[in-house]
């Protein structure tokens, strides 16, 4: 059993130790600074532990999950080390903080950074998982385990960070934005919203799954959807007309390189 310490029960922070509770090869000990917010997880998820202060909870853990805001860092890591930051492993979600930071101040190189989004209230997230050139084989199978209970992981190095952001974190939005879409459109041809968007949500579902069980890629199952002069190919011929693909993969751009620019300035802060 791996004891796993979860600094912060804010949104991400609660529901990684949520999804880990509920697994039997973790034993999770929570603390936050609000001793209000982990009294109030440990009592929705009895199988956490609440720990009262930080070396309470660095004592029984051999990974620490960092999951507080990046500004909250730079005033944790003296307690950290106090409490021998250098023996343990860690893993961080604070945006913007790279693995050279998060070596040095801890002052180990077994450090992995995640980047989950919001689906791991749904134990649903993806995310992007990154080792310090330093970290063992070890640490990094563990801390796939760990994101693999709220989710799916993909290793990817570092700097892909960005790109990872705008297909992945920031696509939820899009996916939304085309599924309310789609609800849109059911309405005005007569079938009501609230029955649409559920429409819309159970055929993305299903495209996924056919998807994730073919050994076909995504345009070839798309054609074998679009019967010549049959109804789906004039819904398709609409988006590539409106550049569907290229809107797309220019919004997917625009994250990237925002987060790009958010990472840099974090660097110099």
């Amino acid at each position: 059993m791996v004891e796993v310490g979860i600094i912060g029960c804010g949104n991400m922070g609660s529901a990684i130790a949520s999804a880990l509770c509920g697994n039997p090869g973790f034993r999770v000990t929570v603390f936050d600074s609000a001793p209000s917010v982990t009294s109030a997880f440990v009592r929705a998820n009895p199988g956490a532990r609440a720990a009262d202060c930080v070396q309470a909870l660095t004592a029984s853990a051999s990974f620490v999950v960092l999951a507080v805001k990046p500004q909250t860092l730079p005033s944790l890591y003296p307690v950290l080390r106090g409490c021998g930051s250098e023996s343990k492993k860690w893993i961080s979600i604070a945006a913007g903080v790279d693995l050279d930071t998060l070596v040095r101040n801890l002052g180990t190189s077994e450090v992995v950074r995640f980047m989950p989004n919001i689906s791991a209230r749904v134990k649903s997230a993806v995310t992007a998982v990154a080792a310090a050139p330093g970290a063992s084989e070890q640490t990094l199978r563990t801390a796939l385990e760990i994101a693999g209970a709220f989710g799916s992981a993909f290793v990817l190095e570092e700097n892909l960070f960005s790109a990872f952001i705008g297909t992945s974190s920031s696509a939820i939005a899009y996916i939304l934005q085309f599924l309310h879409a789609l609800a849109l459109g059911g309405e005005a041809q007569g079938i009501p919203y609230e029955t649409a968007i559920r429409m819309a949500g159970d055929t993305m579902t299903g495209a996924v799954k056919l998807l994730q069980s073919s050994d076909k890629g995504a345009p070839e199952l798309e054609k074998s959807v679009c019967s010549p002069g049959g109804t789906t190919i004039e819904g398709v011929k609409v988006l590539e007309d409106e550049h569907f693909n290229d809107t797309v993969i220019r919004a997917v751009a625009a994250a990237a390189q925002k987060a790009g620019i958010m990472e840099e300035a974090a660097k110099k802060a």
